[in-house]
Parts: structure tokens; sequence; C-alpha cells
């Protein structure tokens, strides 16, 4: 329950002008998660979420694009989570997610910057990732067949 919140929040923030924590909540009981302002604060702290600029002189909520070790971690935990399967088409890498999930999944693996990954589309359970080259794409599922086995 606290992935798929993890990811409905990642999932809003990207979609909405996320001002509070009490816009958050509102947000996330809309969406059928019973949550109080307490739960959002350490979901936001646990996510390392960040306040930035949305433009017309406010701010909103944003996934930090910077990570450190720590914030390495839990974008490695958020992959693991909900991690089912991957495939390739040439430089096409596809991962299959748990349902709800690929949104969260797909910003850990932005967030991550695998220098092969050029960027990743995300749908309910399933991320396309565009890689540089086929071989990149060979390396590149290595290297996540390493990380979600560890």
């Amino acid at each position: 329950m606290k992935t798929e919140r993890h990811s409905k929040i990642v999932e809003l923030i990207g979609k909405y002008d996320i001002e509070t924590q009490e816009d958050l909540a509102d947000r996330l009981n809309q969406e059928g998660f019973n949550v109080t302002q307490a739960t959002v604060s350490r979901d936001i702290r646990e996510l390392k979420l960040s306040k930035i600029s949305n433009g017309k002189g406010q701010q909103k909520y944003a996934v930090m694009k910077n990570p450190g070790n720590t914030s390495s971690e839990k974008y490695v935990r958020i992959l693991k989570d909900g991690f089912i399967s991957m495939d390739m088409a040439q430089n096409i890498l596809v991962i299959k997610t748990g349902a709800g999930l690929a949104m969260a999944a797909a910003a850990a693996l932005d967030a991550l910057h695998f220098q092969e990954l050029v960027g990743c589309i995300a749908g309910d359970d399933t991320i396309m990732c565009a890689v540089r080259s086929v071989d990149d794409t060979i390396i590149l599922m290595e290297k996540l067949r390493r990380m979600l086995h560890e």
C-alpha cells in the first residue's frame, strides 16, 4: 500500500501544481487513499520531495533530480518493489511493473542517471525506455539485473 501511495504521489505532483501537504492529502483521498496530513508529511520526507517554483510566483512539490547515496538506495527499493520483468526490442527496453507502479519506477530509473538511458515513458504497469543503442540496452539490462537481485 505504501509503495502504491508513493507511486500515486509521484504521479500527482507530476500532473498538478501541488503547493501544500493538505492539497496532496486531499488529492490522495480523492484517489481512494485514506491518508492524514501526518502520513503525507512522512511520505514527502521518505520520497525526499522538494519545493520548486511553478513559474507563477508559487511553489510546488517535485521529485529531487540529483539523488545522493541515500536517495539512490530509495530509488533502487522502488524499482525492486515494482519490478516484474523486462525485455528489449532493439534499443527500447520494456519493463513490466505491478499495477500502478510504473510511474514511480520510471521516475526512479530517470533519477538514477544511467548513462545508457535517454529517458522513460510510463503507463500504469509498463515502462518504455529509450536507450542509446542495442549494445547499451544489453548493458543496461545487465546493470538492472544485478541491482534488482542484490
